[in-house]
């Protein structure tokens, strides 16, 4: 959960209408290289952020079955998660036509085939299914109730036994979420702790 960057246009709006700009960013994660391509009114288009990369780099992934990225933006949370798991089957949303587009050309760009990307609001485009991990950075400037709903929604598509993993900017959600999460999970761990952030985890039982 981190700060947009200046911008005409929020990263959460479903059509963007500013000018794209496409660029590249190229990075390491968990010893692995990546490429994305980034865009305009779409979060962090210059590097993964910090929080991201905290999250890809302590994200506890199952050994096999299904995860979400929900707020995937241009799918680097997810994409990693895939990368990392050939034998998972990952689903990515997102609200943002234009982080949905980025998203399926990254899929391509890092070679990735066992995941794909869903256009719609939160869970709406999965709510057919049960997910053994959900993952998300989620979009801070959408408000705080956007993120408690991500979070509160989260047991409706989750499997039993399966983790919830969100990552949080500490001087805004360390207080609240937690109590989010408690109130929905019934408990709430976290994870990792560097550079202003912590990943919170809770499981469905």
């Amino acid at each position: 959960m981190t700060p947009q960057e200046p911008s005409t246009e929020h990263y959460f709006a479903a059509a963007p209408q500013s000018e794209a700009k496409l660029g590249i960013v190229q990075t390491r994660l968990r010893g692995e290289n990546f490429k994305f391509l980034t865009a305009a009114s779409v979060f962090s288009k210059k590097r993964v952020d910090l929080g991201t990369r905290l999250l890809i780099e302590t994200m506890l992934l199952p050994q096999t079955g299904w995860v979400l990225d929900v707020g995937c933006g241009y799918g680097a949370v997810g994409i990693a998660a895939a990368a990392f798991k050939p034998q998972l089957s990952v689903i990515m949303t997102d609200v943002n036509m234009r982080a949905v587009y980025l998203a399926r050309r990254n899929l391509d760009l890092n070679k990735v085939k066992n995941a794909e990307v869903r256009h719609g609001a939160i869970y709406e485009p999965v709510k057919e299914l049960r997910f053994n991990c959900i993952l998300s950075n989620p979009p801070v400037s959408a408000g705080m109730e956007t993120v408690k709903d991500i979070i509160t929604e989260a047991p409706q598509v989750m499997a039993e036994n399966a983790s919830f993993q969100m990552v949080i900017r500490s001087k805004i959600g360390a207080k609240a979420l937690p109590q989010v999460f408690t109130s929905t999970f019934g408990s709430c761990q976290v994870l990792a702790r560097k550079s202003g952030y912590r990943v919170l985890m809770a499981e469905k039982r």
